[in-house]
């Protein structure tokens, strides 16, 4: 089906041939720019926003509307021309308020370039992860958190559910998630994306994600679902509860050397179920948050990363959970996780 897309994209916009520009290069609102309009709007690409694996993405401001953009320029022939495809067969044929908007693309020789709307606020690692010496940097509100959790929850169980074909995101950590100057939350990056057919459960692809949020089926090989995506998410929400990164922190056991890897997704659990969830939420906050809703957060992510992916919750579900339509239950503790904490010495 992917490739279907891509015809009919060849098609509409007759790109990576002749490609056509400006108003004429528009479909459904999409843009085909010419090379050295981007070049021309980024001031040659000289103030850099962000980067990652596949390239780097620039700010501009088109001329003609005085629009500030943002433009990844992708990277690596290969790699880079599978992204670019994934992202304009995926995010340039649906809008949603919590998914980044896709403004336009270049493909011009050996140019792939990708034009979204730019996010004043940026990501949201740079805004939960802050420095704690930053006297300066403001702390995002409990409010702002459970907004973002929500609109995010909203955005995926669109993509999951509500599109032609359910799109699987494959790539749910803070760093693809941006928010606009009312914190409002839209996800972004979607080179790794999937696409299921209706008539599918699950596909095969060799595309990773991010360590830190990849499921365990990821690992086995196994051919992939949607909740792929809703695991990303529970490790997200964890780390929007708590202000802190997910990643294992490492402890000496002995003076023989071994040690004790401790997870926080473990604590979580743990403090959750001796009701203590006050303990989690992040400090910067000084306990200016609701409890019932940071109780509720740390429920839905305890789901969220089970192991099994049947145990997990569809977003649909998680989305009625965090608008107070529907009970949940406190989840067990994943063993797989619980597993890797308890071996003394275990390799990481």
């Amino acid at each position: 089906m992917l490739l279907v897309l891509l015809l009919i994209w060849r098609n509409k916009f007759k790109w990576c041939g002749s490609p056509l520009y400006g108003n004429q290069g528009s479909a459904g609102g999409i843009i085909a720019f010419r090379y050295t309009e981007l070049v021309h709007a980024t001031k040659n690409f000289s103030e850099k926003l962000g980067g990652g694996g596949f390239g780097s993405v620039y700010k501009g401001v088109l001329s003609d509307s005085k629009t500030t953009i943002a433009v990844k320029k992708l990277d690596g022939a290969q790699q880079g021309e599978k992204q670019f495809r994934a992202e304009v067969s995926s995010i340039g044929l649906i809008q949603h308020i919590n998914l980044v908007k896709l403004i336009g693309f270049c493909c011009e020789g050996d140019h792939r370039l990708l034009v979204y709307e730019h996010m004043l606020n940026g990501s949201l690692d740079g805004h939960l992860f802050k420095k704690s010496n930053n006297a300066d940097a403001a702390v995002l509100s409990w409010n702002s958190r459970y907004q973002i959790t929500l609109g995010v929850a909203r955005g995926l169980s669109y993509l999951h559910q509500s599109c032609h074909e359910c799109i699987i995101h494959c790539d749910v950590k803070p760093e693809n998630i941006l928010v606009d100057t009312s914190f409002v939350p839209k996800v972004a990056d979607f080179g790794l994306a999937a696409f299921v057919g209706r008539d599918f459960s699950r596909i095969l692809t060799t595309f990773r994600g991010t360590a830190g949020y990849l499921a365990p089926e990821w690992l086995t090989g196994v051919a992939i679902t949607p909740k792929v995506d809703v695991y990303g998410f529970g490790m997200v929400l964890l780390e929007i509860l708590s202000g802190r990164r997910n990643s294992p922190e490492i402890y000496n056991t002995s003076s023989s050397g071994s040690y004790h890897v401790e997870y926080f997704s473990v604590q979580a659990i743990s403090k959750l179920h001796g009701g203590d969830v006050k303990s989690l939420v992040d400090p910067r906050l000084h306990g200016d948050f609701n409890l019932e809703e940071a109780e509720r957060v740390c429920k839905v992510a305890g789901w969220c990363i089970q192991d099994n992916e049947f145990d997990r919750p569809t977003m649909g579900e998680v989305v009625r959970v965090l608008e107070g339509l529907q009970e949940i239950d406190v989840p067990p503790m994943p063993r797989l996780l619980a597993a890797i904490t308890a071996q003394p010495g275990a390799a990481i």
